[in-house]
């Protein structure tokens, strides 16, 4: 399985004073040590900067990412993400923008959404968004 790993997800698993035991985190460890492919994207990098504070913290954050690969989203996929982000507003749910491009890289490249947030779990009911669950 070929996992994109949200922003929260990573963020919990970098806490050097409280590593998170959640199914996420321990999913993300698991795979991480059977070598599955976990694939990012810029805007996850991004937040990630963004979140944690100091020089060493950032270059851990880079020199762990610069081994993953990078989905870089094109012109379609923004304007799917769009749509997606539309047709859940439509049906009553808030999806933020980034989160619905994220959702969109993952269903165009076919890969699991590994988060700890429930939005994109209410934002799969209207779209093609895999969503890890616990025991897969």
């Amino acid at each position: 399985m070929t996992l994109f790993v949200d922003t929260r997800v990573w963020s919990l698993a970098f806490r050097r004073d409280n590593v998170s035991p959640t199914p996420e985190v321990r999913a993300l460890r698991a795979a991480l040590e059977r070598g599955d492919t976990i694939v990012t994207t810029g805007l996850v990098l991004q937040e990630l900067l963004q979140g944690f504070t100091g020089p060493r913290a950032h270059l851990d954050i880079i020199e762990r990412f610069s081994a993953l690969p990078l989905l870089l989203p094109d012109r379609q996929d923004h304007i799917d993400a769009a749509e997606l982000r539309n047709r859940c507003r439509r049906a009553g749910l808030q999806v933020g923008t980034i989160d619905a491009l994220i959702a969109q890289l993952c269903i165009r490249n076919q890969l699991t959404l590994l988060t700890a947030d429930n939005d994109f779990v209410m934002a799969a009911v209207h779209c093609e968004l895999k969503v890890w669950k616990p025991g897969e």
